[in-house]
């Protein structure tokens, strides 16, 4: 038995779900990406600890995933395991008056839905961006002057070696795009979110002014794996691409939207080679007419 077959066993005696060559195509909003190795579900604490102990033991690089947005996976695939969160980790539930615990499988659209219904003010920039707590917090994701470090306080997370531990407040050292877990290692297993009593239609009014004005601006109805670069100081990126003139540019099935400059959108059939060469293409034109080197948002696993 291989390093892979004893963690798949180890696994699934643990209660997960395991997919062995699973395409990440199927698990990406950008619809993009070749097989994982394997394909670990994981439903509960309990499981989490035994999945990354074992693959710590057998040295085996494991790769969690929520919503699979921000990332851009290789047409080759992904050595080793990837690892997914459902059951207990999709809960959403209040922790006090004004305050919601939410697992790493649930999605923003969840948490948002979710302090609307309780009257909890205080995350309806978050309503429409497409992701998962847990990458939601990784990155301190944000919208509409709003980020994860104004609402988020505490994460719980699982080390490498399958430790248990909760970093909270300045312990998170969320800064632009980053979190302490950008650096340590360690996967989220819950965030713990801290609201303000609001009133519920005011609440659900704001939410959908903010996703209408997210659906009038973004290519929501293409494949994509949301902004591409980080905002540049000074600069916003989509604009800086559109004065290039680069909105439409093209590689195989990877395109500049045209609707927003600042996304590439896979218009049909687009590889991971597609969209690198198109990235490439864009920071090497920008720089040369703008003097701003762009830095990619979007997480690269090549």
């Amino acid at each position: 038995m291989n390093q892979l077959d004893q963690l798949a066993a180890v696994a699934e005696q643990a209660g997960c779900t395991v997919l062995r060559d699973e395409p990440m195509m199927r698990h990406t909003t950008f619809k993009i990406g070749g097989p994982a190795d394997l394909f670990i579900t994981i439903y509960d604490c309990a499981g989490a600890q035994q999945v990354y102990h074992t693959a710590y033991e057998l040295e085996i690089p494991v790769l969690p995933i929520g919503n699979g947005s921000n990332m851009l996976v290789s047409d080759a695939g992904i050595r080793g395991a990837v690892v997914a969160f459902a059951g207990n980790f999709g809960a959403v539930s209040l922790a006090g008056e004004t305050e919601i615990e939410a697992g790493v499988g649930a999605t923003l659209a969840q948490v948002c839905a979710f302090a609307q219904e309780h009257s909890l003010t205080g995350l309806e920039f978050a309503w429409g961006i497409p992701g998962a707590v847990g990458g939601a917090a990784y990155m301190n994701a944000g919208a509409y002057d709003g980020v994860m470090k104004d609402v988020i306080t505490a994460c719980t997370h699982v080390t490498k070696e399958g430790e248990v531990g909760t970093l909270r407040g300045d312990e998170l050292e969320f800064g632009y795009r980053h979190s302490a877990y950008t650096d340590n290692g360690s996967t989220i297993l819950s965030a713990r979110f801290s609201l303000r009593k609001g009133e519920k239609d005011q609440i659900r009014r704001v939410m959908d002014d903010l996703y209408s004005r997210r659906k009038s601006k973004q290519p929501l109805e293409l494949p994509s794996a949301g902004s591409v670069f980080k905002r540049p100081p000074g600069h916003f990126a989509g604009a800086l691409i559109e004065g290039c003139g680069l909105k439409g540019k093209r590689f195989g099935g990877a395109m500049v939207s045209e609707k927003h400059a600042g996304f590439i959108v896979n218009v049909g059939g687009a590889t991971c080679d597609d969209v690198l060469k198109l990235i490439d293409y864009i920071k090497e034109t920008v720089f040369r007419q703008t003097g701003v080197m762009l830095e990619c948002e979007v997480r690269i696993f090549r």
